[in-house]
């Protein structure tokens, strides 16, 4: 790939802001239905507002991870194309609505999430699951590795740590499919926060552990989730590797078809996210990261954080929006 000047990139301090507005609209959007039960119509309208709002940067902004294929429309589909087309060539990975569930439910920790990247920094993985494990910043390469067993895993870190594996906790979604890790996390005694959702603010919580009480993210979960938490990492520090998981013909037909060869390769955060990152995220719900949508007398206030690989600076944004914006 040619290298690019930070002038042509499109990744420009400029972008911090009007990236932040696109996930706030999301996220508005989307707080309009918390606790309503209905999945599918909060995540449509989170989509509709991210599509809006990045239709109207100055860039020639290409979609690669998202909410599906372009017969799945009108979701924003892998290989959109979105902004004015005036402007640099970013590549975009969205999650409008990180949590369908836990939004439809008024639960913790749903967010809108957009990450930009220069051209071909992404790594374009379908919309199928991914096996991951994060630790934060601070510890030599290759302390925990996605095929070692979360005993070897644990004991290491806790070696890292300077601590006992029952000082550790491991943040892990609470799925059936995760049954014999949990058993094997148990077994170590360390700890265990399940989650009902939200992987991508997992993942990023292992990057401050001593606030967060979270060391180490372990599971599969989703592998658009997977890379728009290995550009968080890059932005704020930390270690990632992960592995695509085909769960049948279907999911294999779809990494075929993204011109993915080796379905078995483990891949490193840099391969994940490279390059120059931009990742925004809004809380939509209250969470243990960001405060939810709050709709007032008069306006609305959210609450985002902003994150740059480039730079290392991490930005978090409160913002009271008038009664005439993001409706």
């Amino acid at each position: 790939m040619a290298k690019k000047t930070d002038a042509n990139s499109g990744l420009s301090r400029m972008l911090t802001l009007e990236i932040a507005r696109v996930t706030e609209a999301a996220a508005v959007a989307a707080a309009k239905l918390r606790g309503r039960g209905d999945e599918m119509a909060a995540d449509q309208t989170a989509v509709d507002a991210m599509r809006r709002e990045l239709n109207k940067l100055p860039i020639k902004g290409r979609i690669v991870i998202g909410e599906g294929e372009r017969d799945e429309a009108p979701m924003l589909y892998i290989g959109e194309e979105v902004g004015t087309g005036d402007g640099p060539e970013v590549d975009i990975a969205v999650d409008p609505l990180e949590g369908t569930t836990i939004c439809a439910k008024a639960e913790p920790n749903a967010l809108a999430v957009v990450a930009f990247a220069e051209r071909g920094s992404l790594l374009h993985a379908p919309d199928i699951y991914m096996d991951k494990i994060a630790i934060g910043p601070g510890y030599e390469p290759g302390v925990v590795d996605l095929d070692a067993s979360p005993k070897d895993n644990l004991t290491a870190l806790a070696k890292a740590k300077g601590v006992s594996v029952d000082n550790i906790t491991a943040c892990i979604l609470d799925r059936p499919r995760h049954a014999k890790l949990i058993e094997g996390v148990r077994e170590t005694g360390a700890a265990i926060r399940l989650i009902g959702d939200g992987d991508i603010a997992g993942v990023i919580h292992t990057a401050n552990a001593a606030e967060t009480g979270i060391d180490i993210y372990m599971g599969i979960g989703g592998a658009p989730e997977g890379v728009l938490a290995a550009g968080a990492l890059r932005c704020i520090g930390g270690q990632m590797q992960a592995r695509l998981y085909p769960m049948n013909d279907h999911h294999r037909k779809r990494v075929a078809e993204i011109g993915i060869e080796d379905i078995d390769r483990k891949y490193t955060m840099v391969e994940m996210a490279s390059g120059d990152v931009l990742f925004a995220a809004t809380g939509v719900t209250n969470g243990s990261m960001l405060r939810g949508v709050q709709f007032k007398s008069g306006g609305t206030a959210t609450e985002t954080v902003v994150m740059r690989a480039k730079t290392n600076t991490v930005r978090w944004i409160k913002t009271e929006h008038g009664a005439a914006k993001l409706s």
